[in-house]
């Protein structure tokens, strides 16, 4: 399969940025699994209900299938080591332990702990904030704004042209210049055998020094030309289909390019990526909310000697250069 583009440093350029609702994604709040759950303890003293089994009972206590759930969420990456015949169990022994050593807890008074209080009050705001933002996700991510997102912001994508070129890289150093004609000059020799009638692919398998285009003659495959180096894709850009380029020089040494195809960028389909625009259009409702809810709080910094000071705003990640 063709690499969409050689990895840096060992290539002419690399890819710039990803599109925009996934670099957004990737800077609001993160992921809150499990903050909206009920804890295992309080979920054991519901009522029972058709869906959700009583799977075990403690001293009198019931523990329910959606404790079990709980518990897998709570081990997370942990239970990748536990095999799959002996899941179930894993789960109701950890839930009964959790019950067993809790109730002896309480036995010992450590519940009126002081400590112990102001974990509990910090676990039940966040708990209380992870369902609040969750109903209010599932509010926001209406396929009115998930449509809204993909005809602003995917849409567009195909207004961009990109090419498909392969390339024969003679690396050297810049800054030398001794080891740049040098370079130069085999990739003037390997662009007479080309002119001679050697096949561009087998060339390239034979006289490239980047890695990643030994096995498939070349290819960089579909770019667009802000994904290339300015050297590089300047040429590119302006060559038409089956046209072999001259020695083009670029940070990286120089380089002979071949043309395959160009297009506009291909669309994506709304369903195709669907999942990945929800979870934006979910993260940026949360983000909001938040921001709302500090602009009409009072927060206050206390300092070394007790006095209050505003609070400033969170500091934003930096603009993604274009």
């Amino acid at each position: 399969m063709n690499s969409p583009i050689c990895p840096a440093p060992t290539v002419p350029a690399a890819r710039r940025r990803a599109p925009v609702w996934a670099v957004v994604a990737l800077l609001v709040l993160p992921a809150l699994a499990g903050c909206g759950q009920e804890s295992s303890t309080s979920s054991s003293s519901s009522k029972s209900r058709a869906s959700d089994p009583v799977v075990a009972r403690v001293n009198g206590v019931d523990v329910r299938q959606s404790d079990l759930m709980m518990a897998a969420d709570d081990l997370g990456d942990d239970l990748k080591q536990v095999p799959p015949d002996v899941m179930r169990e894993h789960l109701l022994t950890y839930v009964v332990d959790i019950l067993l050593v809790a109730r002896a807890a309480e036995a010992k008074g450590l519940q009126n702990n002081e400590d112990f209080k102001q974990r509990q009050a910090f676990l039940r705001a966040k708990l209380l904030m992870g369902a609040y933002l969750q109903d209010q996700a599932r509010a926001g991510a209406t396929e009115e704004a998930m449509q809204a997102v993909y005809n602003e912001q995917i849409k567009p994508m195909g207004a961009t042209e990109e090419v498909r070129a392969r390339h024969i890289l003679f690396r050297a150093e810049p800054k030398d210049e001794k080891a740049m004609a040098e370079a130069e000059a085999r990739a003037r020799a390997a662009l007479e055998r080309i002119k001679k009638g050697e096949e561009f692919e087998k060339l390239a398998s034979e006289l490239t020094e980047d890695p990643s285009g030994k096995d498939d003659g070349g290819d960089l495959g579909y770019f667009t030309k802000d994904q290339m180096v300015p050297e590089f894709a300047n040429v590119a850009f302006q060559m038409y289909a089956g046209q072999v380029s001259n020695p083009v020089r670029s940070p990286f040494g120089w380089h002979i390019i071949k043309l395959e195809d160009r297009r506009n960028r291909p669309v994506p389909e709304y369903e195709k990526v669907r999942g990945q625009i929800e979870a934006f259009v979910v993260r940026r409702a949360q983000t909001e909310l938040v921001a709302q809810l500090r602009e009409k709080a009072k927060i206050e910094r206390i300092d070394a000697q007790g006095k209050a000071i505003p609070m400033p705003p969170p500091q934003q990640p930096p603009a993604q250069k274009k």
